[in-house]
């Protein structure tokens, strides 16, 4: 935001420097322009001026001397004596002021000033005979004076040379004319270009304007667009938010914050105290939010329970921050207010439930206390009568010696057997009781060693089968490894037990991820198969789909590996046909080994 605020201002300062400067150009280039063109025009006129000026003296000088001639031929004719010298001494003195006048209008032109400087010599020339003829007169000698005019038209021929003087004047005029002409044809063409100008830095000046008085309304509109906005989002949120000014006053409340504290959303200039009924009357609340304002430091998740104006005790969490308004020096409050009194309610179940939970553990633990015993009891006080029954059982087999019959025989035989039986499923049972309460040591395990370890135990209990191996390579995964060894020696040793009646026995081990991402192991056989209907028996313990006549064992494997995937994480299942096959099926969580390093 204050970037873009420092943007506008660069944008306002370019504008604005750009707006003078187009002003500066539209009057004052004018104005330098027609100043310029003025002058150079009054200095084509000063020189045409010149021009004639010059003329207009040569002719007068040479008036002058032709008088002075004159006025000494007079005299020769007898004219009043006095006269005749009053004129010529009066030519002599204007002549020289003339000729120095003309000296200095032809200094700038290095052609006009040669010429009038042998105007001058020839001029001077001209005079000194004239004056030597009046002496001469004067000294009653005619002849002379007559003969020193002559010498003076002769000698010094003044039309000659004035002439070209006229002459040059008159090319200089005609020089200085068409050079006024050409000033005055481009200081119009200058003047028009500019007012061409003129007309298109207003153009530009109008579009700018309009531009930046379209954008100046078209952000108006935005800013209110966006305001009406805020307000609407404001108004929206369920959760109950007030501004308050320096003084703890509201400015500005939402519509949660009024629904929940009886506060009309137009509240103004209301101290928050005042507000529903009493609760926002706590002292230390009051504290903390001045010590917002005052060293600007944040509220966060402040615990209140607050009576509210229906009436209700709630629980609610108070969070709080200073803000800088723009169009006051003064900090504003910024309060919110989270209703957690659902989530306090549920905390006070969750402890009652953990409470509940903690009474559970321990009746489990002493439950598992007794399952200890029993499973001590079992493993001691039921083995040893077990023991006599067997011991007995020899002893009388040996007491009666050959006098013992063939039905006494099998009776003793059947003691025997059912004994070790009740052995073999008193050591299963303590088997399945320990899976369920031992800890999981959980490590990275190579589901593919245990394969092969299941299938080597496998094959040396069933010698002579023929069987087709079909393993697919296997995952590590992190578990017990104790436990899923048990779970592979289990499902692979049924597999071999249950094609045992087959000439080729196919059994197919393979490890996929399912949808969930987990991994999921199959083992699956050509043997004897199950009906579906009987599915839910199957993880049961000492529950069996087949007579044990046909295939031996307790109905206990399949229970230990229904514990052991469920300890895991996982989930085992089996489908079936009789005749046809079986395939089990179980998955583990697809969790990352630990590191080796780590």
């Amino acid at each position: 935001m204050i970037r873009g605020r420092v943007q506008q201002v660069a944008a306002l300062r370019w504008r604005t420097g750009g707006l003078l400067f187009a002003v500066v150009v539209i009057v004052a280039l004018p104005h330098m322009i027609t100043r310029g063109g003025a002058q150079q025009s009054l200095a084509a006129g000063e020189l045409v001026t010149r021009s004639a000026e010059v003329q207009t003296l040569v002719y007068r000088i040479a008036n002058q001397t032709y008088s002075s001639e004159s006025a000494i031929q007079h005299l020769l004719s007898n004219d009043p004596y006095g006269r005749a010298e009053s004129i010529v001494q009066n030519v002599e003195r204007t002549v020289a002021g003339l000729l120095e006048r003309l000296h200095r209008m032809t200094m700038d032109n290095p052609e006009q000033e040669h010429l009038v400087d042998r105007f001058n010599a020839v001029e001077n020339g001209h005079l000194a005979l004239l004056h030597q003829a009046l002496q001469r007169y004067k000294q009653n000698d005619p002849i002379g004076a007559e003969q020193a005019l002559r010498d003076a038209s002769t000698l010094f021929r003044i039309n000659d040379i004035a002439d070209k003087i006229v002459a040059n004047a008159e090319q200089q005029l005609q020089l200085r004319h068409e050079a006024a002409r050409n000033q005055s044809y481009n200081n119009s063409m200058v003047l028009a270009l500019t007012a061409v100008a003129q007309v298109l830095m207003l153009a530009i000046v109008v579009v700018v304007s309009e531009r930046q008085i379209g954008q100046r309304l078209r952000a108006e509109v935005g800013e209110r667009q966006a305001v009406q906005r805020s307000q609407m989002i404001l108004q929206a949120v369920r959760e109950p938010i007030a501004l308050l000014d320096n003084s703890l006053r509201t400015l500005l409340v939402n519509a949660a914050f009024s629904e929940l504290y009886g506060v009309s959303e137009d509240s103004r200039a209301e101290y928050l105290d005042d507000l529903g009924q009493g609760a926002w009357t706590n002292g230390v609340l009051q504290r903390r939010l001045r010590d917002v304002l005052l060293r600007d430091r944040e509220l966060w998740d402040y615990e209140l329970s607050q009576r509210t104006v229906d009436g209700v005790e709630r629980h609610v969490v108070i969070n709080a921050r200073r803000l800088q308004q723009q169009d006051s020096e003064s900090p504003a409050l910024l309060l919110t207010v989270n209703d957690v009194t659902a989530r306090a309610l549920v905390e006070q179940q969750v402890k009652e439930l953990n409470q509940q939970l903690e009474s559970k553990v321990a009746q489990i633990s002493d439950v598992n206390r007794e399952l200890e015993a029993f499973s001590y009891s079992v493993s001691h006080d039921l083995r040893a009568p077990l023991r006599h029954i067997t011991a007995f059982a020899q002893k009388l087999e040996t007491h009666l010696g050959t006098e013992a019959d063939l039905t006494t025989h099998h009776y003793l035989g059947v003691i025997r057997d059912a004994s070790q039986r009740m052995a073999q499923l008193i050591d299963d049972l303590l088997v399945f009781s320990r899976l369920g309460r031992g800890a999981l040591r959980l490590q990275a395990v190579d589901m593919h060693s245990l394969v092969e370890e299941a299938r080597a135990l496998a094959e040396w209990e069933a010698p002579g089968r023929h069987i087709v191996w079909q393993i697919d390579p296997l995952p590590i995964v992190v578990g017990d490894e104790n436990m899923l060894r048990t779970v592979w020696q289990n499902l692979v040793g049924n597999a071999v037990k249950y094609t045992g009646q087959r000439d080729t026995a196919q059994i197919d081990i393979t490890a996929r991820h399912d949808d969930a991402g987990d991994f999921e192991f199959t083992v699956a056989d050509n043997g004897a198969g199950f009906d579906m209907r009987y599915v839910d028996k199957l993880f049961g313990v000492f529950q069996r789909l087949h007579k044990a006549s046909d295939f031996p064992g307790n109905g206990i494997g399949l229970a230990n590996v229904h514990r052991i995937v469920t300890r895991h994480g996982g989930r085992v299942w089996a489908e079936g046909e009789p005749g046809a096959g079986a395939r089990f099926h179980f998955t583990l969580p697809a969790v990352e080994p630990p590191s080796v390093n780590g």
